[in-house]
Order: structure tokens, then sequence, then C-alpha cells
């Protein structure tokens, strides 16, 4: 006997707001190469790192969303 499935409509509801976050920005800065400097406010970083804190990556995300 196969499983049923119940039909249940697919717009979020029931789920955790933190389920639902965006992951666009997270990808974005992902695909961002590593420059030796931060993205936002140009500080030297090292060659792994893509901003120097949170606040710069949410700041250059929150840039993004509006020169879209």
């Amino acid at each position: 006997m196969e499983p049923t499935q119940e039909s249940v409509p697919d717009d979020g509801a029931g789920v955790a707001p933190s389920a639902t976050a965006p992951l666009a920005p997270a990808r974005t800065r992902q695909t961002l190469p590593p420059k030796g400097a931060c993205w936002y406010c140009d500080k030297p970083l090292d060659n792994v790192r893509r901003f120097c804190d949170k606040e710069c990556a949410d700041a250059f995300d929150e840039e993004k969303e509006y020169t879209r």
C-alpha cells in the first residue's frame, strides 16, 4: 500500500517565519569573489572573507535590494 499525501496549499502557512526567510542574499554574498577587502566598506581583509562583519554584509544586502 502506498502512503497518501494530504492536499496542503503551498502558501507558507504553518511554516515558521525563520524557515521562510529568503536565502537569496546569502547566495548573492557567496557568489562574490574574495578581493582582499570588504565589499561594502573596503576595509582590508584576508583573501577568504568578503565582509569585515555582519553589519557590512547586511548593509550590502540592503543596498543591493534597493539598486536592483
